[in-house]
């Protein structure tokens, strides 16, 4: 990876001034939303998971996106809206599925209210999401309806699949990128698509869009794995390794499966058939990741993979909203430049 330059610096400012700014336009449009008060137990919840301290990673892609294509934002904004509302529908379905208690440091939407509570108001903002695209300013509300629909039933497939993985002792990369793929991809992607058609896009930008969400999604999944064994404890608040403690197939875990023979193999397996493995047991897992090479490999496939997406984007015509994508990817990615 190559140095930072004054003028990577320059551009990667001017993208935190513009997420900044967005970032204060997406959460003052989302505190509006839910307005109604009652029955209270419908639309509290749905209030709630908004305030939560989300990114808002998915709306702002589909402002950038838009931008990308057009030169504007303004007709992208419910759109923008509708995306990051369903992903807050997925969020209180999963942490149901995981019987998970806290989210961004607080109680869950199923925990603070109940289980029914929590599905029903997931239930109600898949059609808000949609009622919100269909209030854009876009002439092409079908399509926006479509990539939502797909999305939709795409996360779906990928926590089935999910779950399906959790079962398997013979899971592969190709598995594992799949559900990847479905269950944290698709949804970027699809911002950014949707974004793209309420800029009033060709086809061809939009593929271009896609693929660059495609590539990112993917990329940012396996950095993540990434991190977890690279982190040092304490810092991002989990500790280091707790993907191999809690026995979750990981890039890094599959493809050193795939590396690795006798007994590293033996342990790496057992990781898997046991659902985990004691939290003293990491160095020493750590250590095969690094002898069998698989986390040189995994460093320089994410990169590959950014740069993969940054490419896809290259044409699309409109310089601003274009570097802000690239440079906002080389941010999330956490990346030299």
């Amino acid at each position: 990876m190559s140095d930072i330059t004054m003028n990577d610096v320059m551009t990667q400012e001017l993208v935190e001034k513009k997420y900044n700014l967005y970032l204060t336009t997406i959460n003052d449009a989302l505190g509006r939303c839910f307005s109604k008060q009652s029955p209270a137990t419908l639309y509290a919840p749905a209030k709630y998971i908004l305030e939560g301290n989300g990114k808002r990673i998915r709306p702002f892609l589909a402002l950038l996106a838009s931008e990308a294509v057009c030169g504007s934002s303004t007709d992208a904004l419910k759109v923008a809206l509708a995306v990051e509302i369903l992903h807050n529908f997925t969020l209180i379905h999963d942490d149901i599925m995981d019987q998970a208690e806290l989210r961004h440091g607080r109680p869950t939407v199923h925990k603070k209210w109940n289980t029914n509570a929590a599905i029903l108001s997931g239930d109600m903002m898949i059609a808000y999401a949609y009622e919100l695209a269909l209030q854009s300013k876009s002439k092409r509300h079908s399509e926006l309806v479509h990539i939502l629909n797909d999305a939709n039933i795409t996360i779906c497939e990928g926590q089935a699949l999910d779950m399906e993985l959790e079962e398997r002792h013979d899971a592969t990369i190709a598995d594992y990128i799949d559900m990847i793929a479905k269950k944290t991809g698709r949804l970027i992607s699809a911002a950014l698509e949707a974004g793209g058609v309420a800029g009033n896009g060709t086809d061809e930008q939009l593929q271009s869009l896609v693929l660059f969400g495609e590539k990112i999604g993917r990329a940012f999944q396996i950095q993540d794995d990434y991190l977890d064994i690279m982190a040092e404890n304490g810092k991002s608040g989990k500790m280091a390794g707790g993907d191999i403690i809690n026995g979750k197939k990981t890039y890094l875990l599959l493809r050193s499966l795939e590396l690795t023979t006798g007994t590293e193999r033996d342990l790496l397996h057992s990781i898997i058939i046991n659902k985990g493995i004691g939290a003293e047991r990491v160095p020493e897992v750590k250590a095969i990741y690094e002898r069998c090479g698989v986390l040189e490999e995994t460093a320089s496939l994410i990169n590959q993979t950014t740069e993969e997406a940054l490419t896809a984007i290259e044409e699309l015509p409109y310089a601003e909203g274009r570097e802000h994508l690239r440079g906002f990817a080389n941010i999330l990615m956490k990346r030299d430049f």
